[in-house]
């Protein structure tokens, strides 16, 4: 019989303590409470046969398939699993979202031939591929159950970026307080630790400050930034700081700081024009455009060129809620060069990748698509599409970004004549602020007259 068929206690006693050597553990590491460590060490010196049960035990620890363990014959499995998990990653990195899923799934599927370290790395893939999927429900139960991985180690790679997904995560299922809790928590853990500021950092903070904006509170994200800025020109990379940029010149949005806005994103660009992350770059070409046509004297043939750009990239590696986001910035485009056919199209496109899901976007999309028909003079549909967008927002929690969707609703209601509908979406947009109703004396002494009577 050949070597590596050997199934005699020696040997695979033998196989245990190479793989277990290899992978720096001790013999009580592969103890459990149906083996101890005193059992561990008579296998492994050959003085006792492993029941079945024993070696699916201990291959699960090690990384390998039984049938390795008793017969040394599949180690090239577990080397065209390492291969298939490096395709799996690849795939990812290049936009491949569906296959990279699938391949991560497969992997998932025979865990006997992952190590723990290939196991984390698998569902780590995995959750970043539902994510770019946009099936955000599903990537945030595998988050959830990374984080209590007693394996993962606070203030490593794995654990910032899986605190960072599942932050940024809530925060677009609409839970802000929850995506802010975790980044808060994450930037604490990375405090506690005594480490010297890192990239980690950069990154835990650079979602903590989208999460305050879309919360509204404008002036704890300013703070962050402005505490973030030096630390990445100081310990960042290229593409740190140009995150770091990035959000700050969100943040400028949100303080009508405009030209500051496009000079801080102008800048973020640039940082990250070299990046081989595609995405990334074609995301703040976009950000760059639409600031470009938000300016007083925008360069509207710019602003397009950049979307259409863009528009490409994401088709191959955005998500749909990106692709819509790049639609409605074209047909914003479209709409200020007067090409009202060519903005109708981008906004009925948008609104189709958005689906019928609960998106602030697709209010964002309705409302253009409604203000271009009524220039069309078509105000049976362009009405249609108004009330439609007043009747998706009710749905929606309170946040800044909701005050901003109702704003604009009582702006296109004010310019159509219709201030009875003008001033009920006004009123929601400062309750979504945050602003309270005024107080109305007469209500209160109709209030205490009933009292009375």
């Amino acid at each position: 019989m050949d070597q590596a068929e050997d199934a005699s206690p020696v040997e695979v006693g033998r196989r245990i303590r190479v793989l277990r050597t290899k992978l720096g553990l001790k013999q009580q590491d592969l103890a459990s409470t149906d083996i101890s460590a005193s059992y561990i060490s008579l296998i492994e010196s050959g003085k006792r046969a492993p029941s079945d049960a024993v070696v699916a035990s201990l291959a699960g620890k090690l990384g390998c398939s039984p049938d390795h363990l008793r017969t040394g014959r599949d180690d090239h499995a577990v080397e065209d699993t390492r291969l298939k998990l490096a395709f799996a990653e690849m795939a990812l990195r290049n936009g491949d979202n569906g296959e990279s899923l699938q391949a991560f799934g497969e992997l998932l599927a025979k865990p006997v031939l992952l190590d723990p370290a290939m196991r984390l790395r698998a569902r780590i893939g995995q959750a970043t591929a539902l994510e770019k999927l946009d099936r955000i429900e599903a990537a945030i139960p595998v988050l959830e159950e990374l984080t209590r991985n007693p394996s993962l180690a606070a203030g490593s790679d794995a654990w910032c970026r899986i605190s960072v997904a599942l932050s940024r995560c809530y925060r677009n299922m609409g839970d802000i307080t929850l995506s802010i809790e975790i980044g808060e928590q994450a930037l604490a853990t990375l405090d506690s630790l005594g480490l010297d500021v890192t990239v980690d950092h950069i990154q835990v903070g650079a979602t903590l400050i989208a999460s305050y904006l879309m919360r509204g509170d404008i002036t704890r994200a300013h703070l962050l930034a402005q505490k973030l800025i030096p630390v990445a020109e100081e310990h960042g990379g290229r593409a740190g700081r140009g995150a770091v940029y990035w959000n700050a010149g969100l943040v400028a949005v949100s303080r009508r700081q405009r030209s500051e806005a496009l000079a801080l994103t102008e800048r973020a660009l640039a940082m990250m024009a070299d990046d081989d992350n595609l995405r990334h770059v074609a995301i703040l070409k976009m950000n760059v455009a639409w600031l470009e046509l938000e300016s007083p004297q925008p360069d509207t043939q710019r602003a397009l060129g950049l979307l259409e750009d863009t528009a490409q990239t994401l088709a191959e590696l955005g998500t749909a809620v990106e692709q819509a986001k790049c639609e409605i910035c074209l047909t914003d485009a479209h709409t200020q060069l007067g090409q009202w056919d060519d903005a109708l199209m981008h906004a009925r496109r948008a609104l189709g990748l958005l689906g019928s899901g609960p998106r602030v976007e697709a209010v964002s999309a309705r409302l253009r698509l409604a203000e271009i028909l009524l220039l069309r003079e078509e105000p049976e549909e362009g009405l249609r599409n108004l009330h439609a967008a007043a009747r998706q927002l009710r749905h929606f929690t309170p946040s800044y970004e909701t005050a901003q969707e109702w704003r604009h609703l009582g702006d296109v209601w004010k310019r159509q004549g219709r201030t009875k509908e003008a001033l009920e979406a006004y009123e929601q947009a400062l309750q979504a602020s945050g602003m309270p109703t005024t107080y109305d004396p007469a209500q209160a002494a109709a209030l205490s007259r009933q009292h009375q009577d």
